[in-house]
């Protein structure tokens, strides 16, 4: 009985040491496959730096103005009789827009002509009889008194006529009509937006540091959005006085509105363009990745066979010099890298990086130190980010 019990236990230890055995060895096998695997390789695309042409700029926000803009407003008051224009019209200087009801004052201009002939009739006759030595020298004054205030109020009548008729200041595009017919419309009330498009110009600010970097006539470019800088400018005004509460100085810029795109009051990206710099190192701003501890970026690196793999010499020499020379691979570096101005889509690098480095656009996400790369560039990033096409 014992003897059984002796031979199950042992049959039982057996069992389970053997179970216990085979999970180690399956254990130690899975992990040796795994530690034998190399990752498969990221695709990224790189771009080869070197030393360019910087034209740094001066990036400001600016607002869209008219170069000449108001709002035409009657100078007196009156019923609106007859309206000469539709709205989005091309308005010629001096063209009449809107006349009020005259009646009254025309009737009062007819009086007043009548008044002055009949005044100056008088004069005449007063100076017949002055020569004549009939009448006095007060009379002749008088009658030269008459004439004269009769052809101020004549004058007078005739400026309040002409303001009954609203004409347009200068060309451009008239608005949309703020009055109706047979409306009574006060001094003052506006009645249409008159803008001068064809010409526009551009009020934004720039730091007072940068005032002497800036001129009168400096050649300044704009965009409505920051990957289409298509319109070209110039400086026509810089403010003599800065603000003393935001540490900033106003700049007024000129450029023509040749697609008719540009509206008064629209937002629009100015950035003033300095004088060109020789051997800059840049990159694409896709390039660079920020994290707590500084910028860095992705270099490429040709990285040698690893020795340790190599057959070791003695009984394995035949086979090592037999077996295909191994072709180095392409791995990442993080590289720490100071950065300094920004122009588009490009960042200047003043340290960490020479020129002459392999920097990676696209694909970082997937990357640490030392991962496994291979290079595409059939797709680039960093070029459609700036505007332009691939291949």
């Amino acid at each position: 009985m014992v003897k059984r019990f002796i031979i199950a236990v042992l049959l039982v230890g057996l069992v389970c040491g053997g179970l216990i055995g085979f999970n180690f060895f399956r254990a130690k096998m899975i992990g040796d496959f795994f530690a034998g695997m190399t990752p498969p390789a990221v695709t990224v695309s790189t771009v080869d730096i070197t030393p360019v042409t910087w034209e740094p700029v001066i990036e400001a926000i600016g607002t869209v103005v008219a170069n000449n803009g108001v709002d035409v407003a009657v100078e007196t008051g009156g019923i609106v009789k007859e309206i000469h224009f539709k709205a989005n019209d091309r308005i010629a200087a001096g063209q009449v827009l809107v006349k009020l009801d005259s009646a009254i004052e025309e009737a009062n201009l007819i009086a007043a002509r009548a008044a002055v002939t009949r005044d100056q009739q008088a004069l005449e006759r007063s100076r017949q009889l002055a020569t004549r030595g009939v009448s006095s020298e007060a009379a002749l004054q008088s009658a030269q008194a008459a004439l004269d205030a009769s052809r101020s109020q004549l004058e007078s009548l005739q400026a309040t006529l002409d303001q009954k008729q609203i004409e347009a200041p200068f060309d451009g595009t008239i608005g949309i009509a703020r009055i109706d017919l047979g409306q009574y419309v006060a001094a003052g009330t506006v009645v249409a937006t008159l803008q001068d498009l064809d010409t526009m110009k551009v009020d934004f600010t720039v730091p007072e540091q940068r005032l002497n970097d800036i001129r009168i006539g400096q050649a300044v470019r704009f965009g409505l959005v920051a990957d289409k800088i298509d319109y070209q400018g110039a400086i026509i005004g810089i403010d003599p006085k800065i603000d003393s509460a935001s540490r900033l100085v106003s700049v007024q810029a000129q450029l023509a509105n040749v697609r008719g795109e540009l509206r008064p009051g629209q937002f629009i990206i100015a950035r003033v363009v300095l004088p060109e710099e020789e051997g800059v190192i840049a990159l694409p701003q896709t390039a660079l990745i920020s994290s707590l501890y500084g910028s860095y970026v992705y270099t490429v690196e040709e990285q040698a066979p690893d020795a340790a793999a190599a057959p070791t010499a003695g009984a394995g020499e035949a086979v090592a010099a037999d077996a295909a020379p191994q072709e180095p691979k392409l791995v990442a570096r993080q590289v720490f890298v100071e950065v300094g101005r920004r122009n588009g889509a490009e960042i200047e690098v003043t340290g960490g990086l020479a020129a002459g480095a392999k920097v990676i656009t696209a694909g970082q996400n997937r990357l640490s130190n030392g991962s496994t790369v291979s290079i595409n560039n059939t797709i680039d990033p960093a070029k459609i980010a700036a505007g332009g096409t691939t291949p």
